[in-house]
């Protein structure tokens, strides 16, 4: 049984079309994410207004007051909360929607048929 070997600078063509959708897919992707990581601190601030607006806009204006007189140390502070947090959100729904990061016919293509 003879086999065939394939010489080891053998060049594979590159589907750019594909690499293009693939990236418009991942950046739609990630721009619902990151809708999604803003709704639910919406929706953080809606529930600590009791679901109605007059009440989130209070929370919101206390919030607002308190950040314009705070000193740069609680700045930092309060920024990197606000980051951990966005950060953890969104991992949490990537997490959750990972299903969605390839495009539907990724797998069809990927094993060649």
């Amino acid at each position: 049984m003879a086999t065939v070997i394939q010489p080891f600078n053998a060049t594979r063509k590159v589907d750019y079309g594909y690499l293009l959708y693939f990236g418009l897919h991942f950046a739609g992707f990630l721009a619902t994410t990151l809708l999604m990581t803003w709704g639910v601190f919406v929706l953080f601030f809606l529930a600590l207004g009791s679901f109605s607006l007059d009440g989130m806009m209070n929370h919101l204006q206390n919030l607002t007051s308190r950040y314009l007189a705070a000193d740069i140390g609680r700045l930092d502070q309060f920024k990197m909360i606000v980051g951990i947090v966005h950060m953890v959100i969104s991992g949490a729904i990537m997490f959750f929607r990972r299903h969605a990061i390839l495009p539907r016919g990724a797998a069809h293509l990927e094993h060649g048929a």
